[in-house]
This record gives C-alpha cells, sequence and structure tokens, in this order.
C-alpha cells in the first residue's frame, strides 16, 4: 500500500512540474523581447533607427529614422513629433494617434534598432584634441575619453580638469574634476558622459 502511495504522490508531483514549465518558458521570452528594445527611460534622438510594430496591422508598421527635427513620418498619422519622448512615452503618443481616429485599441511597439552616434570634445593638454564617438548602448566615462584622445600629455594637469554639460533646459554647468583620484580609485564617482559634454585637460602652472 504505502509503494501505491509514493507511486500517486510522485505521478502527481511530476505532472505539476511538467504543467508549470510553459509558463516559465513563456515568462522568460516576454522578458527575452523586451529586452529587444530600448530602456524604457531612453530619450530618443535625432538619427536614432526605431521599428514600430502595430499588432495585427502589417502594412503600417515601418523601420524610421528620426529626423533632426525629432520627428518620424507614419502611416496614416502622418507626421509625430518625439521630442523629449522616451522610447515608451513614443509608444505610447503612436497609440494614441492611431487609437483616435484609426484603429480600435491598437497594440504599439517601438524599438529601437540603432542609437545615433553620440559625440563629446576633448580639448587641451592630451595627444589628439577632437572629437570622440561612442555608442549609446555602451556609454563613456570621463576616464575613456580622454584615453581615446590619445590620453594626458606630458604638461597635463590632471588635478584641474574640466566637464562643461549643457542641461536640456538650455544652460550650462561645469565641473572641475581631479582625475588623479579617480584614476586611483579614491572615489566612486566615474563619470559617465553626456552627448557634447566637453572636456578640457589644463596645463600645469610651472
Amino acid at each position: 500500500m504505502s509503494k501505491l502511495v509514493f507511486s500517486l504522490v510522485f505521478s502527481l508531483l511530476w505532472a505539476q512540474g511538467v504543467t508549470a514549465a510553459p509558463a516559465d518558458s513563456t515568462s522568460k521570452s516576454t522578458s527575452n523581447a523586451k529586452s529587444n528594445g530600448a530602456k524604457p527611460d531612453y530619450i530618443l534622438q535625432p538619427s536614432d533607427l526605431i521599428r514600430i510594430q502595430i499588432f495585427q496591422e502589417d502594412d503600417l508598421n515601418r523601420e524610421v529614422r528620426i529626423s533632426q527635427e525629432y520627428t518620424v513620418k507614419l502611416p496614416l498619422v502622418d507626421t509625430v513629433d518625439l521630442k523629449d519622448k522616451t522610447a515608451r512615452q513614443a509608444e505610447e503618443h503612436i497609440r494614441q494617434l492611431y487609437g483616435r481616429d484609426f484603429l480600435a485599441k491598437p497594440q504599439v511597439n517601438l524599438f529601437v534598432l540603432e542609437y545615433a552616434p553620440r559625440r563629446v570634445f576633448v580639448a587641451g593638454a592630451v595627444a589628439t584634441p577632437g572629437v570622440v564617438v561612442f555608442q549609446q548602448e555602451q556609454g563613456l566615462t570621463l576616464i575613456d575619453a580622454i584615453s581615446r584622445a590619445g590620453s594626458f600629455n606630458r604638461l597635463a594637469d590632471k588635478k584641474r580638469v574640466t566637464l562643461k554639460r549643457t542641461k536640456p533646459d538650455g544652460s550650462t554647468e561645469t565641473f572641475t574634476i581631479n582625475v588623479d583620484d579617480v584614476m586611483k580609485g579614491d572615489t566612486n564617482q566615474t563619470w559617465p558622459l553626456q552627448p557634447n559634454d566637453v572636456i578640457t585637460i589644463p596645463e600645469k602652472i610651472l
């Protein structure tokens, strides 16, 4: 009798494990699908290449590059302004445009296929001052940018490096950074850069 009970319990547990597997698989699939798009808080930029998919409306799907005016052209709704919108905000905005006059409860997905190159500028006491290009998904730190500009020359004052940044409202802010401390790990701040940051390395005062 005990063997029979054990067999029944084992069979029940095994069956539960099998039925649970598809749900777990679906969850992973959904997670992977989301990871193919941009981060929810990523703000779309000119020259980003995006894919817009509308469920069961294949003729409306498009791959478009955002113009320098932050716009894209889509079927039926024509010109869509995406300035200052994150990927998810843009998705919702497009959903509202189609849902208002053309489609009943449209399901819209937006994916960033290609990020526009970002640029920062490195000036002053480095081997090759100029523009440093980087990809948004890879990021760039202050040390990386200086390294790509040929690193410090022998006259560089590493303790008085300035970083000038333009904020979304058009105002600027300037930071003075002791890069020696950053390189030695004496600070937790790695100074990740934003597009159009200007880094200036002064020469030592002799």
